[in-house]
């Protein structure tokens, strides 16, 4: 080391520069290229003392952790559960959060009923995964629907939603009524299937006055696939302020009215469609 040192004319004067530059805010790196020392070790001895500037300092994911853990000490949190929470050790949080107020011991009472409502929100979430993976499976057991399938579903469909004929009132008209998407997309499905075509139909939609009809009538227009002008005048239901309604907020959008032109044959087919798989079903009855 004597002989490196011997290089420099004076230590001392090399010191005093490197201090200088390290307190500008110069990096090691730097000190080194302007001074031209090469010596890793003699320059360390040169800003020995002096700190690196904050600049220079890399960013420290434990810092985070820290920061962290003060965050849950603060919001109430007991060091077991912030152990379990960011998966640290319990000596380091405790390191880090001493000087924090500790939190206040719930009533024993209050810490069954919040562990009892943990529990529950998880087996509300295993149950919600459930449900979710058996309809998926269930959707795909169905494949692809053949014409005919299509055709006798679409009977069904109309007869347990769509208008019907009454004796004391002889209304042959096919009209179908939903708030169901997808129902009404299945219904139009149908629909081409028997050869009806668009010309025939007509589109209104049903809701309460209290919503909001513009959104409700640009909703289901996209969903026949029409423009807006297509739709006849909306019919708005009264509101009745001592009923308390469930069908409200921004997913509540009514219901569309799908007439169809000229059906009084139609509407007396899908009848005899409907009887005629109502008396294959009561011979299996048997």
């Amino acid at each position: 080391m004597t002989s490196e040192v011997s290089r420099y004319a004076d230590f001392e004067a090399l010191q005093k520069q490197a201090v200088a530059l390290r307190r500008e805010g110069l990096s090691l790196r730097q000190i080194r290229d302007r001074l031209q020392v090469y010596n890793n070790d003699l320059l360390h001895r040169l800003v020995k003392g002096e700190p690196p500037p904050s600049w220079t300092k890399r960013p420290n994911a434990r810092d985070d952790l820290r920061d962290r853990a003060r965050e849950l000490r603060l919001q109430g949190m007991t060091y077991d559960q912030i152990q379990v929470e960011l998966g640290c050790s319990k000596s380091s949080i405790s390191l880090w959060a001493r000087d924090l107020p500790k939190p206040e011991r719930r009533d024993p009472a209050e810490q069954a009923k919040l562990a009892a409502r943990k529990r529950w929100d998880h087996e509300l979430s295993m149950r919600d995964a459930t449900r979710r993976r058996t309809k998926d499976e269930a959707a795909l057991e169905v494949g692809t629907l053949s014409d005919r399938e299509l055709f006798l579903l679409g009977v069904g469909l109309y007869w347990a939603e769509g208008a019907k004929d009454k004796p004391y009132s002889r209304r042959e008209k096919v009209i179908f009524v939903n708030s169901d998407t997808d129902v009404i997309r299945t219904y139009l499905a149908w629909l081409d299937l028997l050869g009806v075509t668009r010309e025939r139909l007509r589109f209104r939609v049903m809701i309460h006055e209290s919503a909001d009809v513009t959104a409700a009538e640009r909703y289901w227009a996209d969903v026949a696939g029409i423009d807006t002008t297509l739709l006849s005048k909306t019919t708005l239901k009264k509101h009745n302020p001592k009923t308390v309604r469930k069908n409200v907020g921004e997913t509540y959008r009514g219901c569309l009215v799908i007439s169809v032109l000229q059906c009084a044959e139609l509407y007396r087919r899908i009848e005899g469609w409907w009887r005629g798989i109502a008396s294959d079903a009561l011979v299996r009855l048997r």
